[in-house]
């Protein structure tokens, strides 16, 4: 079949034919580092990007979707247009060349004056680059995404990245796009199917790790770190939840974008029905127009039952001499590493940064990001942080290879994006789950230091995982 052939399917009447066209179209194309590729932007109707995944993309194929609702930002893309995997310690960098060239085979068309119109490659890694090999996720999984669905306030952006095998017949494809856009039920995308019912999923619920092992796991910590093998670890804990029927990804993404709209909802896949979701309140780093912003988050406490008592913990939290050391040596390793590239960060005053059912201290750093440095290299920099590995970060990691009896796989690792124009974002996968079916498997974690209690630290990741379990049942 010829090309034009079958270019001619991009002509769609209705939602119906968008959903075939996208299963049937979507690996037509084998894309070379010689394809040229067309990235048509233009703007839409306001539309629910999660109900976009809901109908077209989070079935036998990679996708990334993520949210911040309290910002009136999010992203949903789906489709492979060009991808690759990284398996080395020199991931970060492999990746950020695929980035660079994806971008040089791009032609830009449409609305390209569009702010939020810029096409991204996504990104994600795993805490380990050598995660074992029955993990379901590769140590770093890129892909340029044949859909693209970006959201900031009230306007809306679609962005179709499509192969051309031959220059002269751009204008033709370029004309075939913008017909099928206008020809898309916009309207019938501006908010989820709720026809499946509501009803609760029986499950039985198995720690992975059990209770005792957790605290001498903590106790075994406490005393690496009296003997000053390190200032601090983060220790990880799994619950595995089995359920009767498969879990629903999409109305879990629904219920913790209800539940925590001051987080990072996010989700990924490997195109072979595993899905990585959850909602994080940490961002690694964000790029804009060459500003970098990035969050030392450590330390916790839990939210009042009024305001009373919750000003009260607020203020304990922030005279917690264990707690603010955490904290420092967050903030301290984040302002060594970007000084170490020749960055000049600043810091904003400690704060608090307050979800629906847990406060944090947190300080927001600020730096001025050169051109000659791209944000793939800063988020190899960073990754992992005393927030999520430790103090040391290499004795922190081994310690964590020691104690944990799971693969971390993408837990508490760098999950993002990186735009046309070196734009980026990326989130520390905390707070999360991985869904298999019927199957799922929770992660949450708990800084170590000299002072902690590990009764307190196991109730800690308890507080963490129930706010999960809950959007997942």
């Amino acid at each position: 079949m010829s090309f034009a052939t079958q270019s001619s399917n991009l002509v769609l009447d209705n939602n119906t034919e968008l959903d075939s066209f996208w299963h049937n179209n979507q690996f037509d194309f084998t894309v070379t580092k010689d394809t040229k590729i067309i990235s048509f932007a233009c703007q839409i109707p306001t539309v629910d990007p999660l109900a976009c995944l809901q109908q077209f993309g989070h079935t036998n194929t990679l996708y990334f979707y993520w949210e911040n609702r309290s910002k009136q930002e999010s992203v949903t893309a789906w489709g492979v247009t060009r991808s690759n995997y990284t398996k080395s310690n020199s991931r970060f960098s492999l990746a950020q060349d695929f980035v660079k060239n994806c971008f040089q085979q791009t032609i830009r068309e449409g609305d390209d004056t569009l702010a939020i119109g810029k096409p991204g490659v996504f990104c994600s890694f795993t805490f380990f680059a050598d995660p074992q090999k029955t993990e379901p996720f590769k140590s770093g999984t890129l892909f340029l995404p044949r859909f693209q669905i970006v959201k900031k306030n009230k306007n809306c952006c679609l962005i179709v990245n499509f192969p051309l095998k031959k220059e002269q017949e751009k204008e033709v494809i370029v004309k075939q796009i913008k017909q099928k856009v206008n020809n898309i039920n916009w309207s019938a995308l501006g908010s989820l199917n709720t026809n499946e019912e509501d009803s609760l999923l029986p499950i039985d619920r198995a720690q992975s790790q059990d209770t005792k092992y957790f605290r001498s796991v903590v106790t075994s910590a406490l005393d690496a770190i009296a003997i000053d093998e390190m200032s601090k670890i983060v220790i990880a804990h799994t619950t595995d939840i089995q359920s009767a029927a498969s879990f629903k990804v999409i109305k879990s993404l629904n219920n913790l974008r209800e539940l925590h709209p001051d987080c990072y909802i996010f989700a990924t896949s490997n195109g072979e029905g595993q899905h990585f979701i959850g909602a994080s309140p940490e961002r690694l780093i964000s790029v804009q127009n060459q500003q970098l912003v990035t969050d030392a988050l450590a330390g916790s406490a839990p939210r009042g039952t009024n305001n009373n008592e919750d000003l009260h913990l607020a203020n304990m939290l922030l005279k917690n001499r264990k707690e603010k050391r955490e904290h420092k040596a967050v903030s301290d390793f984040i302002m060594q590493r970007l000084r170490s590239v020749g960055l000049k960060p600043h810091q904003l005053p400690l704060q608090l940064l307050k979800l629906s059912n847990i406060q944090h201290l947190w300080t927001p750093i600020y730096a001025h990001l050169p051109a000659d440095i791209e944000p793939l290299e800063i988020v190899a920099l960073l990754h992992p942080t005393p927030a999520v590995a430790g103090v040391s970060t290499e004795i922190a990691c081994e310690k964590i290879r020691h104690y944990e009896k799971f693969d971390r796989s993408l837990y508490a690792a760098p999950l993002g994006w990186v735009d046309y124009e070196g734009n980026c974002e990326f989130i520390v996968g905390i707070r999360s789950a991985l869904i298999d079916g019927d199957h799922a498997r929770l992660y949450a974690g708990a800084g170590i230091v000299s002072g902690s209690n590990p009764t307190k630290e196991f109730a800690e990741v308890q507080l963490k995982l129930q706010s999960l379990l809950k959007a997942l049942v």
